[in-house]
């Protein structure tokens, strides 16, 4: 008897019972639902929400592959900077390699699997107790969730954040569909203001480096934000084999450590998932493609970003703000390169397109993007002590998308009712 038939007999003999949802989900990811809609005129279409969840779930896969190798990549890069070895390969040669993905399957699949695992099993459960079909929704975070935290994250921390997650940022508002706010972010600002020396600082992006260097001034393992967000300060590098140390400043060693196209194609530290701005503008490209990300929301948080990225350029520019000041090294750093580090890009794109939890009209798409990116920009340059500011305010504006919108609509209204009065004058 085959697996199909054997969950078939389990579905009726369930039917009606408690268990039914967990049978009914299990039966519908593995197969397609034999029902059809009975009655009445409706809309015939080849998309579902599971469908839905499928393409943005392959649209992230390239970020989570390239997350897996570059994990690896960082780690042996950084025992290398320790021990004062050059390495004699090109950055793609010694990236894709067997030792780098290894790293990446023990370090990262594990975040996937604890995301999945504990998130799912709490959707089963209110499935369960609340008694309606298990929602698809958790597919696309269970996702995002591994790829918008430090390598180093512990799985227990992780666990902990994923059932804060699923519970306060979605069952309680209903389930998908119904929450206010992103629940993938609302897992990320969790770690963030529960456990906040596990979600910066210079220890947490690089696996081990520090153990398996032997050293821990050798290296720093921050990442680019951290970096010009300590621009100005001294940075002591010991040499190896009895070299004599160099002192050098944060802002010089990120320009000595990585390119532009490194911070482009994502050879840097920072998050699993958000450092390749490439790879995150292909799953940009799959997404408006189908019509499932808007292309509005993801063009207007750039936008915003480099506006307020100007702004701060021309304030440094005209010595309204010095060297001397904690705010000068990300205010000095040019507005382009804003938009490839960090989670700005990772955040526009798979994050504030949240169908749920974004603007739903065009001209507040338009607003609600330009904010977050403004926003995101101001807030990573005057907290320097944790220099990211995206997921704040992505946060911020889902909250104020239904003020967004009911303004937008009014102000349609509004229009309409003056020429319906000019039309009868």
């Amino acid at each position: 008897m085959g697996l199909k038939q054997n969950l078939h007999i389990l579905k009726e003999k369930y039917k009606g019972t408690k268990m039914a949802p967990a049978f009914n989900a299990v039966h519908t990811f593995l197969y397609l639902p034999n029902e059809v809609t009975q009655g009445g005129t409706h809309i015939k279409a080849a998309d579902d929400l599971k469908r839905t969840m499928n393409i943005v779930i392959m649209s992230l896969v390239p970020c989570l592959l390239f997350g897996m190798f570059n994990a690896g990549y960082q780690h042996y890069e950084a025992i290398k900077a320790a021990k004062g070895i050059t390495s004699e390969f090109t950055v793609l040669g010694s990236f894709l390699t067997m030792d780098n993905f290894w790293i990446g399957i023990i370090k990262v699949l594990p975040l996937v699997i604890v995301s999945y695992g504990v998130g799912l099993l709490v959707e089963f459960i209110f499935a369960i107790i609340k008694g309606h079909e298990v929602e698809e929704g958790y597919l696309v975070t269970g996702m995002l969730v591994p790829l918008i935290v430090p390598v180093d994250t512990p799985l227990w921390m992780l666990s902990v954040a994923v059932v804060f997650g699923v519970v306060i940022g979605k069952e309680v508002f209903g389930g998908t569909g119904m929450n206010i706010l992103n629940p993938a972010l609302t897992i990320r600002a969790f770690l963030f203001f529960a456990y906040p020396t596990w979600m910066s600082g210079d220890k947490v992006w690089v696996y081990d480096a520090v153990e398996k260097s032997g050293s821990a001034d050798a290296i720093s393992g921050e990442t680019m934000l951290g970096y010009y967000a300590k621009a100005g300060q001294e940075l002591t590098i010991k040499g190896a084999n009895g070299i004599a140390d160099v002192v050098t400043t944060y802002g010089d060693r990120a320009n000595e450590l990585y390119s532009n196209w490194d911070k482009f194609l994502g050879f840097i530290p920072g998050s699993v998932g958000e450092t390749s701005t490439l790879l995150i503008l292909l799953g940009a490209a799959i997404l408006i493609f189908t019509k499932i990300g808007s292309w509005r929301i993801i063009l207007s948080t750039f936008i915003g970003a480099a506006v307020m990225g100007l702004i701060f350029n021309q304030i440094v520019a005209a010595g309204i703000i010095t060297e001397s000041s904690k705010f000068y090294g990300l205010m000095n750093t040019i507005w382009w390169e804003h938009l490839m580090i960090g989670g700005l890009a990772f955040g526009a794109v798979y994050m504030a397109t949240d169908p749920v939890t974004a603007s739903q009209t065009n001209k507040g798409k338009w607003i609600y993007g330009f904010l977050i990116g403004f926003i995101s920009i101001m807030i990573r340059v005057f907290n320097p002590a944790y220099p990211e500011g995206v997921f704040l305010a992505i946060l911020l504006m889902n909250v104020f998308a239904p003020t967004i919108d009911h303004y937008v609509v009014q102000g349609n209204i509004n229009m309409r009712l003056k020429r319906t009065k000019v039309k009868t004058a």
